[in-house]
């Protein structure tokens, strides 16, 4: 999942995972794409000594203790202009070392993505891009040993302009607590969100996906008539569900500080989509399955296929994203979510609350079925009221339903469905590899069909 950097994407004229070589050489002389707090040069690659480990290490920390920035490997400046190309191995083994060196020497391990960059007529060379997004997790200290003696005891580096600065202790103490702040208030901000639409929605009785997506960095959506016009527009030629077009929203209302859409009229088991003013966005989605009754016709057991589960989760996360992108101008890092019910009551933050005139939570599990007997074929007979899974995720990549999507949805579903015995859904791996063919017979078309029109088989 690559970052993504407005600046220097505009620079380029170009998506970071999508820049071709022409459009960096297009950068010399350019006044405008100087080094900058976001933007540095390297004539070569770093030594391999502890220097070059140290000074590596340095670099990529400082952008991401910052705002984030891209550094190009492969070209010289002069006086932070881009004044010369230097083509750099490519080669995997200096991939390998990069990485090696960033894991080990930097505490908590800075997240990048290193891009190669190929010349068409040389393809062994060309430029390599370390991406490092604003990281969450800042500040980040360098580890290396020090390979000169330095004044400075704290090891956290910052971009300041274009050149590194140290953080001061003051600094440091800042950014520590703004850290775990920022992380508790989106914890909280997540939670609060989920728990107002599951208590809209406390009546249903029936098996639902709740996915919630909170960014990093927040947002502002304004809300006044002509833009509420668009907004409703937009999102009414929608479609919801990948492969469906007939899926779209039929209502689209303000609420308090939020927009509230639903499937059509206000029944049990529409889908309902929370779009609040910050860029937080939740959704609850009924699942499609299977009911099991007793001789008596009383319900005994929801199930529902993998597929079911992973389907819906898949089509709601990007519909999310573009809302806190789009929407609100939210960017970067947002932490996603996803709770499955058996019933609204069977919701963590309902648990506790008595109605005795509520019939009691029918139980539900994820099963595949056999295609033989068409029954489920359980890999655990214990049902469970609700699971839930997290993850940390680039707006973008959901957005523009890139790879990154699958490989966010991989990480959601099997955390998820884990509660109901499966180490891995099969569907989407880790990697991002769609596997259409092993969703439910009602939906794997649907998915096939997206995936082509995406490019993503």
């Amino acid at each position: 999942m690559v970052a993504r950097l407005g600046r220097v994407e505009g620079l380029l004229g170009w998506r970071l995972d999508e820049v071709v070589y022409q459009s960096i050489v297009d950068l010399v002389g350019t006044p405008e794409a100087a080094e900058s707090e976001d933007l540095d040069y390297k004539q070569a690659h770093y030594s391999q000594d502890e220097r070059g480990r140290e000074e590596l290490a340095k670099d990529i920390a400082a952008f991401a203790n910052h705002i984030g920035g891209l550094l190009i490997i492969g070209m010289a400046e002069n006086k932070g202009v881009p004044s010369k190309v230097f083509d750099v191995d490519l080669d995997d083994a200096r991939l390998r070392h990069i990485r090696q060196v960033i894991v080990a020497n930097t505490a908590p391990p800075v997240p990048y993505e290193s891009i190669p960059v190929r010349n068409p007529d040389a393809p062994g060379t060309g430029f390599l891009l370390l991406a490092v997004p604003r990281s969450p997790a800042s500040p980040h200290a360098v580890t290396a040993p020090v390979s000169r003696a330095s004044r400075e005891a704290l090891r956290y580096p910052r971009r300041g302009g274009s050149r590194t600065e140290w953080l001061t202790e003051t600094d440091i103490a800042t950014a520590y607590r703004a850290r775990f702040t920022a992380a508790a208030e989106r914890e909280q901000r997540l939670a609060d969100i989920e728990k107002e639409l599951v208590e809209t929605l406390a009546k249903r009785t029936t098996p639902h996906l709740i996915v919630t997506v909170v960014p990093e960095q927040a947002g502002d959506m304004v809300i006044d008539s002509a833009r509420f016009s668009r907004y409703r527009q937009e999102i009414l030629e929608t479609t919801l569900y990948f492969g469906q077009p007939a899926s779209k929203f039929r209502t689209v209302r303000v609420g308090p500080r939020r927009l509230i859409v639903t499937e059509g009229a206000p029944v049990w088991g529409n889908t309902r989509v929370e779009l609040h003013r910050d860029g937080s966005a939740t959704a609850a989605l009924p699942l499609s399955g299977r009911v099991y009754v007793d001789d008596y016709e009383e319900v005994e057991l929801h199930t529902a296929e993998p597929g079911d589960v992973v389907y819906p989760l898949l089509c709601a996360l990007p519909f999310l994203a573009v809302h806190a992108r789009d929407r609100t101008g939210a960017s970067g890092l947002a932490q996603a979510s996803v709770t499955l019910v058996a019933d609204m009551a069977a919701h963590p933050t309902q648990s506790r609350a008595i109605d005795l005139e509520r019939p009691e939570v029918v139980p539900f599990r994820v099963d595949r079925i056999d295609p033989v007997t068409g029954r489920p074929k359980p890999l655990t007979h214990h049902s469970y009221p609700y699971a839930t899974a997290g993850a940390s995720v680039l707006l973008d990549d959901l957005a523009d339903c890139e790879r990154g999507l699958l490989q966010a949805t991989a990480l959601l579903a099997d955390e998820l469905l884990q509660t109901y015995g499966y180490p891995e859904t099969g569907l989407i791996t880790r990697e991002g590899v769609l596997n259409p063919s092993g969703f439910s017979e009602r939906n794997s078309g649907a998915v096939s069909d997206w995936a082509q029109q995406y490019g993503l088989l």
